[in-house]
């Protein structure tokens, strides 16, 4: 029996050994693929397909963030078929697909079109995989020398451009609208008025007009209004002045009559 045991122990090692080998090979084989019909140097509107496996047995799939290469801008590419519900969101650098969870161990694929292949031999796309459990993939890693890289980014091969093809002119980037901006304005009035008789009444009003503005980022522009309330009070001292200088030699002249 002992040696019955044995033998057992003997067998099973091996197998088990196999066995974590064969899950390390399954997890190291998971990635992203890319393909295309039209893998071809210069090639106008070419589809290309994506293929990012779900590696969880747990969380799905929400979304494929891609960082485009040189040569190609987001305004490049457009959607072409995606999981029910994703979208395509253009970024600063690429592009993110993405939309309700798929079902766990669900690849995610989707197809795009991009309006022109670069001039090049191979096309790279590093992608991140995020899963609904907020774990995420990076498949962005390049070969360096012969060793192989554990997170490979897709690599798409192109053959070289057919007789005659040249490149499109560049995707036009729309400019920025300018911000409209509020003019401040300001309004002096000055009103005075003298009768006829000694005891001449004046009224002065100073300040700014009803339509006075804010400034762009909505804050007052205190020192337009305090600008045109110092020339107006000026303006009005001297008017002020000038009154009562006259009605004094009004009533001088009437004592003297």
């Amino acid at each position: 029996m002992p040696q019955r045991s044995h033998v057992l122990r003997q067998l099973l090692v091996p197998v088990a050994a196999l066995g974590l080998a064969l899950g390390a090979a399954g997890t190291a084989a998971a990635h992203v693929e890319v393909n295309s019909s039209r893998a071809q140097a210069l090639a106008v509107d070419a589809e290309v397909g994506f293929s990012a496996e779900g590696e969880s047995s747990t969380a799905g799939i929400t979304d494929v963030k891609v960082t485009l290469p040189t040569g190609l801008v987001p305004g490049d590419i457009t959607l072409v078929k995606a999981p029910d519900g994703w979208k395509l969101t253009a970024t600063a650098d690429g592009y993110t697909v993405a939309g309700p969870a798929l079902a766990p161990g669900t690849a995610a694929e989707y197809t795009v079109k991009v309006r022109q292949l670069p001039a090049a031999a191979t096309v790279v796309f590093k992608t991140l995989v995020d899963y609904s459990d907020g774990h995420t993939d990076r498949w962005i890693e390049l070969p360096q020398g012969d060793s192989k890289p554990e997170h490979p980014a897709p690599v798409l091969a192109l053959r070289p451009a057919a007789p005659g093809a040249t490149p499109l002119p560049a995707t036009a980037v729309p400019a920025p609208k300018p911000s409209a901006s509020a003019t401040p304005s300001a309004a002096v009035s000055a009103v005075a008025s003298a009768p006829e008789n000694p005891s001449a009444t004046i009224t002065l009003r100073v300040g700014s007009s009803p339509s006075a503005a804010a400034d762009a980022d909505g804050k007052k522009d205190d020192g337009g209004n305090t600008t045109a309330i110092v020339l107006g009070s000026l303006a009005g001292v001297a008017v002020l002045a000038a009154l009562v200088v006259l009605a004094l030699r009004r009533r001088s002249a009437g004592g003297g009559q």
